[in-house]
Formats: C-alpha cells, structure tokens, sequence
C-alpha cells in the first residue's frame, strides 16, 4: 500500500483510464459487434446485435459519429438503401484500450481479492 493512501488506490488510477464514452451498455454493444466486423454492420444488424430501438440506437450512433469513433455511410441498391456503420481506425484503439483498461481492473480486482481470501484463510489458521 502506497504511504497515505486508501488500501484501494489502484482503483482511482484504473477507473481514471475509462472514457465514459464506451461505458454505457448500448455504446458498449455497439463498439464491440463493429470491432469484429472490419466490413462494418447494417443499422438493423446493429439493432439485432445490440437489442436496442431504433431511436436508441440512432441516438448512440450519433454520438459515437460525433467523436469520430464510427462512421456511416448510406448505401444504395437492389432494394431499400441501408445505413452502413462502421469503426474507423481511432475508434478502434480508443475502444480496445478501453476494453484493455477494464480487463486491468479485473485483474486488479481478482488480485485483492486472492489476497484477502489468503489472508483470512491465514488469520483463521492462527486462531486456532
């Protein structure tokens, strides 16, 4: 533990590394179906995938297009035009170091808490 500090000060640092960006479930789902789809997905793929509205979605994909982490693109056709979305190339190193970020916390987190099983695993041995 770090002198002057709660016994819980890698989490401040951990959580800091976050963008509140990705934290919300449908951006989340959302970022993570287009990491895997390098062709990107349609709109009603993304909606199936990520079980939101339509106006929920459209309100994250706006957002998201806002910061430059996907892009849409229109496209025409045989039948009706289609919303094509796709992750552009910062979007997919913000979202993985994100993703890298929270996997860290989980380690942190597994870590602690080996250690306090350990140590009261220890603490009853004494005792007894």
């Amino acid at each position: 533990m770090r002198s002057g500090s709660s016994p819980h000060w890698w989490l401040v640092s951990a959580f800091s590394s976050l963008e509140k960006v990705f934290h919300e479930r449908g951006r989340l789902a959302i970022c993570s179906a287009l990491v895997a789809e390098e062709d990107g997905l349609s709109f009603r793929q993304l909606q199936s995938a990520c079980q939101l509205t339509d106006g929920n979605l459209n309100r994250h994909l706006h957002a998201l297009s806002e910061l430059g982490i996907i892009g849409m693109a229109r496209k025409t056709g045989k039948g009706r035009p289609q919303t094509i979305v796709r992750i552009t190339a910062a979007g997919r190193d913000r979202f993985l170091a994100y993703i890298d970020a929270l996997e860290e916390i989980v380690r942190s987190v597994q870590t602690a808490a080996d250690a306090d099983r350990s140590n009261a695993r220890a603490r009853r041995l004494v005792a007894e």
